[in-house]
């Protein structure tokens, strides 16, 4: 009896051991379908109904290029973007003053972790993306919002038509 317990523990340990894997995504996996949002700035975007994309870059000497963007609302908007520095970027949209909050909550608390489907964390050298719905006009704003990269300047300007 104790040889069958211990041989299916045993079991149950290689299976367990077997499946675990790290964080990181692989690249055949199918990614989830990010969660439907719903902000004073738009929704979230179906990848299928992209009709314009726009490429940044995001830097170490904390400029977005480009920083000013405009578009049209109803449009669905594909964000690829690009960190070409040394250190962690993020893209976040949002209104100024969100941001502004949010930046002040990332100062006192740098290791908070946060993802919503208007975000995208971008390590050196790689890409991210957002697709975002652009359903009402205005003027909003995009930043990073790693502390100091904001109020360094790190951010820019959606005028969305």
């Amino acid at each position: 009896m104790k040889r069958l317990i211990i041989a299916g523990l045993a079991s149950l340990f290689m299976t367990g051991t077997a499946f675990a894997h790290g964080e990181e995504k692989h690249d055949d996996a199918k990614a989830e379908p990010p969660e439907m949002v719903e902000t004073q700035f738009g929704k979230t975007g179906d990848p299928d109904a992209v009709n314009k994309t726009i490429e940044l870059a995001m830097s170490d000497e904390l400029t977005f290029t480009p920083n000013q963007i405009n578009v049209k609302a109803g449009q669905t908007v594909r964000f690829v973007v690009k960190n070409e520095g040394e250190v962690l970027h993020e893209m976040v949209i949002g209104s100024a003053e969100e941001l502004v909050k949010h930046s002040k909550l990332m100062e006192e608390f740098p290791e908070m972790e946060h993802e919503e489907p208007y975000m995208a964390h971008v390590k050196p050298g790689k890409a991210g993306e957002i697709v975002w719905t652009f359903s009402k006009a205005g003027t909003f704003e995009f930043g990073c919002l790693i502390p100091g990269h904001f109020d360094g300047g790190m951010k820019g300007t959606i005028v969305v038509q």
